[in-house]
């Protein structure tokens, strides 16, 4: 993402001008976006024009207008953002007032205006201008006969390819079948792989699958490398990582991710520390429940005590339409900040981030242990008795 400007006043109201860059920038631009906001950008409107002769005709006319948000509508899959709105600035074709849907694209410049950039946000537009976070890990999560090649970003999971091929089984006598299915499948997952993975950008490849699949499908990739002489992949030989996984399915890819020699090459990247803190509350949950909290009330219990140590919380949960509710989660993570606390913000397109989603979308560690709110309930109860 590229900051062209930014003027953003003392109380907090202001502008920024962006350029998306990518799909992942347009992902940002979903979570920046708020109904109220302001929304000015390049637009295609259909236009009808009355000639002389009093004939009707209808052109496609670019112009820039500047909307009042009311709806976001996000395709993960495509990432295509359409913001539907009322015109609320005088335009030569469009009636103020008038409704109109703006489709973000890459490469085009737009201005979002707010009445209050609140803390979340503005992190959010330093995160999206910074460089150096870029899709550095790609995994290819497999099993006989099916494949994911995904993406992982600092702020999402893309599945860019899924291949299935019927393997039939191993006959006693016979396994002709069986290795040219295979071999039939390796081939479309190599494809793949030189299709959808930018190795310039790319440090670090994961080939996550259980059994012995990683080590034969690796074998047979760099053997026909070198046999078609494939200098893309030769190059980049040491970028490969073999890793187990449980499936050849996309949320095998959290296992993947957790094991520690991928832990130790992704050190550096948000993904690997995302499903680290996880799998630290989990343990924490496990071992010490006093020190692990989930859900909006509890944690904000744990916060007035100052225990919260590393808060939790899900993308999702700032895109919440009602502004009070919105307003709470931005004011916990302030003040957890400012306790000295840790504060990791879980993208809902990552496999970590949708774990969290259905530990209600929030949790913590705790410094030092806290009494359950339900134990204190019932002590209240049994006191009121």
């Amino acid at each position: 993402m590229k900051l062209v400007r930014k003027d953003i006043e003392k109380d907090n109201a202001g502008q920024v001008t962006l350029i998306p860059e990518d799909a992942e920038d347009i992902w940002h631009t979903y979570n920046l976006l708020q109904v109220g906001d302001s929304l000015r950008a390049s637009t295609i409107r259909k236009v009808q024009t009355e000639s002389s002769t009093g004939s009707v005709g209808s052109n496609r006319i670019r112009t820039t207008l500047t909307l009042c948000v009311e709806t976001i509508d996000f395709d993960s899959q495509a990432c295509q953002l359409r913001v539907k709105g009322t015109n609320i600035q005088e335009n030569e074709y469009v009636k103020m007032g008038a409704y109109h849907t703006i489709e973000l694209e890459p490469n085009r410049q737009f201005t979002l205006a707010k009445k209050q950039w609140d803390s979340v946000v503005l992190e959010r537009v330093e995160q999206a201008c910074d460089p150096s976070w870029s899709a550095d890990v790609a995994a290819v999560i497999m099993q006989e006969g099916l494949a994911h090649i995904c993406l992982v970003t600092p702020s999402m999971t893309l599945t860019r390819a899924k291949i299935e091929v019927n393997i039939p089984r191993k006959r006693r006598g016979n396994c002709t079948q069986h290795d040219r299915a295979l071999e039939r499948f390796y081939e479309q997952v190599v494809q793949a792989i030189q299709r959808h993975i930018n190795f310039e950008i790319v440090k670090c490849v994961l080939v996550a699958s259980p059994g012995f699949v990683r080590e034969q499908f690796c074998d047979y990739m760099f053997q026909q490398a070198v046999k078609t002489d494939n200098k893309l992949l030769l190059e980049n030989r040491s970028k490969f990582l073999q890793v187990h996984s449980s499936s050849g399915h996309k949320y095998a890819l959290k296992e993947a991710l957790c094991d520690p020699a991928v832990a130790s090459r992704l050190s550096d990247t948000k993904a690997a520390g995302e499903v680290k803190a996880l799998d630290d509350f989990y343990k924490m949950l496990q071992h010490e429940p006093d020190r692990a909290f989930y859900g909006l009330k509890h944690v904000e219990k744990a916060n007035e005590a100052m225990a919260i140590d590393t808060l939790l919380i899900s993308d999702e949960l700032f895109r919440h339409q009602d502004v009070a509710s919105r307003s709470r989660y931005v004011r916990l993570v302030d003040s957890v900040r400012e306790n000295m606390g840790t504060v990791r913000i879980f993208s809902s397109l990552h496999v970590s981030g949708e774990q969290l989603g259905q530990l209600t979308g929030i949790a913590a560690i705790l410094r030092f242990p806290v009494a359950d709110l339900s134990d204190q309930e019932e002590e209240s109860s049994s006191e009121e008795d």
